[in-house]
């Protein structure tokens, strides 16, 4: 059964981690990879089980995940009960299913000032090898995998 190490990139953000970290029950590893942040942010991160390091910038982070799949999540971020099913459902998939896969995709629903804007794809979950990443995130991958639900980005306060 395949499993998923949930990875997100912070840099002071005690005050949206939690809420991150507490949607992901779907994954079977939470690693942070903290930039110098000066608040509580690790200290929250830990307090969830989460896995934590030191950003460096010539590793890849996503090499350090236990899983054989990473999904990518903004702090801000929260997986919806519809994505946190489809990625249950990814990991009852069997080996040879999820093998033909490269990379899924997920929608991305922003908050605004007047409510939520239009759901955009974004791919988010990869292999832990995935080599073409811009900044934390990886790449688009042209015809991904689309999984059901939603990635809810909540706006800074």
């Amino acid at each position: 059964m395949p499993s998923i190490t949930a990875l997100l990139h912070t840099q002071n953000d005690e005050a949206q981690i939690g809420r991150a970290l507490e949607s992901l029950r779907s994954c079977d590893e939470l690693l942070v990879v903290d930039h110098h942040s000066v608040d509580g942010t690790v200290r929250i991160a830990r307090q969830y089980g989460a896995v934590t390091l030191a950003a460096e910038s010539n590793i890849q982070a996503s090499t350090k995940a236990s899983s054989a799949w990473v999904l990518c999540v903004r702090p801000s971020e929260v997986v919806s009960e519809g994505l946190e099913s489809s990625l249950y459902e990814w990991k009852l998939y069997s080996a040879g299913d999820v093998e033909r896969v490269l990379a899924a995709s997920v929608f991305i629903c922003e908050e605004a000032l007047e409510g939520w804007g239009e759901p955009v794809p974004e791919t988010r979950l990869v292999r832990r090898e995935w080599k073409d990443w811009v900044g934390g995130f990886p790449r688009k991958e042209r015809g991904s995998m689309l999984l059901q639900g939603d990635l809810l980005r909540f706006r800074d306060r």
